[in-house]
């Protein structure tokens, strides 16, 4: 079942996988780099027995890719064994991990998610009070599991940075980064662990429900609906398939064109150029067509590859394009350098003119609590006004959807982390030197 679930996960991260098993009072551990189906095959699924088990996949944001990153993290100590899976990034990890080390504490990897393994087993507490003192230390976002002998503990940061939901199968708790897992594997979802709550389960089948740590405004990731997620999940109950298509009819609302016909940038700019065509009474085409068998460029960790997986990724339709004004919707515009391709190859296929519209507000800051974007030197908009991106790209028109039209499409109500758009930044970022050290990890 956790093999199935980092299936439906592994838009999450493609750089590496693992699972860990608890079985007779022992953890037992697989990770490597790769594909979830490349590293778990039936034979490897074998050697995982146990009633219960952790899984997780990754990509890292900066800084080459090892196995000795690669999650969930496990350790024998003192009281026994302990498996964490890790999704976010701890702002004051290299404060913590120096002031270990002068204690002498050993490191085996460079994640900062490292840094709760050894606050537990210094503690002398018991297990949930143990990870409740390491948590109360560390700050920034996390959506995290423990697993220790006979017990999982899930736990969401106190401001809901990072996304994690509940889900029951028979009599099971389920637990993962995103609700499309659930479906996978036939569970139910139940709700969404709710910011600064821990949850317990046992080997009884119980669920507890612990809010040691206090409660700050709510501050969900809008990167999490404008690209991160699926669009069949489901995030603090709101469908991420409806925000984005609401995304795109705001967007038409606000930066109208005159043009043809609208194509999305697929996967990712598909449910807001369906509301940005429906709202302008464009039709919807796909010009752009999509090779299912190369992952999301927007994560892989070297320019290099990004460049070249544009030109195996999409290849633009001249029976659609040729001789059409064309309005191209993408959910983001980071670096620019995806966007320029694209434009160009639609060109070649015959556009007379190409309008850009991004679903998502200019991306100006770097994010501190696990996206992609490690320096603000590499945000195109950071430093280039509206009309030069347009250029540079070669669009003949570019418009970005507002901050206000963002919060609109995904529900007003809630908060939201909106530190990449206007640098507002939940949790103070104590460790400067961690910028070349930011880890992402998905459960």
């Amino acid at each position: 079942m956790t093999y199935l679930g980092l299936h439906g996960l592994q838009h999450r991260g493609q750089e590496s996988a693992g699972i860990v098993t608890a079985h007779e009072g022992r953890l037992i551990a697989y990770r490597r780099l790769g594909l979830v189906g490349e590293i778990f095959t039936p034979d490897v699924l074998a050697r995982l027995p146990g009633p219960s088990a952790i899984g997780h996949v990754r990509y890292s944001t900066a800084g080459k890719s090892s196995l000795s990153n690669a999650q969930p993290l496990t350790v024998h100590y003192g009281k026994g064994s302990l498996a964490v899976a890790h999704n976010g990034n701890l702002t004051n990890a290299l404060k913590i991990r120096k002031d270990l080390e002068q204690h002498g504490a050993i490191f085996q990897s460079t994640s900062d998610t490292e840094v709760l393994i050894h606050l537990i087993a210094r503690s002398g507490s018991n297990d949930v009070d143990a990870v409740c003192e390491a948590l109360y230390r560390a700050h920034g976002s996390y959506s995290i599991l423990f697993m220790f002998g006979d017990t999982v503990i899930a736990a969401r940061d106190a401001f809901g940075i990072r996304p994690l939901c509940i889900g029951k199968l028979d009599d099971s708790w389920v637990v993962s980064s995103e609700s499309a897992a659930f479906d996978l594997i036939g569970a139910e979802m139940v709700r969404d662990v709710e910011p600064g709550e821990m949850i317990v389960f046992d080997k009884s089948g119980g669920m507890r429900s612990l809010r040691p740590f206090p409660r700050n405004e709510n501050r969900l990731c809008l990167f999490e609906y404008v690209y991160f997620s699926r669009p069949d999940s489901v995030i603090d109950g709101r469908s991420v398939y409806e925000a984005r298509k609401k995304m795109g009819e705001i967007l038409a609302q606000e930066s109208p064109v005159e043009a043809d016909l609208v194509i999305p940038v697929p996967d990712s700019g598909t449910a807001a150029a369906l509301g940005y065509a429906r709202h302008s009474g464009l039709p919807f085409e796909l010009g752009l067509i999509r090779s299912h068998y190369v992952g999301r460029t927007f994560i892989e960790p070297q320019q290099a590859i990004r460049n070249f997986g544009v030109k195996l990724k999409l290849n633009p339709s001249r029976a659609v394009l040729d001789g059409k004004k064309v309005v191209v919707v993408d959910d983001s515009l980071v670096r620019g350098t995806t966007s320029g391709k694209i434009v160009e190859n639609i060109r070649k296929a015959g556009a007379r003119e190409v309008h850009f519209r991004v679903s998502s507000p200019p991306i100006r800051y770097s994010c501190k609590y696990g996206i992609d974007t490690p320096t603000e030197e590499e945000l195109i908009a950071n430093d280039m006004k509206l009309s030069k991106i347009a250029g540079h790209i070669g669009a003949d028109s570019l418009a970005y959807l507002s901050l206000d039209g963002l919060k609109q499409a995904v529900g007003e109500g809630a908060g939201y982390c909106t530190a990449c758009f206007d640098g507002d930044y939940p949790v103070p970022f104590e460790d400067e030197g961690l910028r070349l050290q930011l880890r992402f990890e998905g459960l």
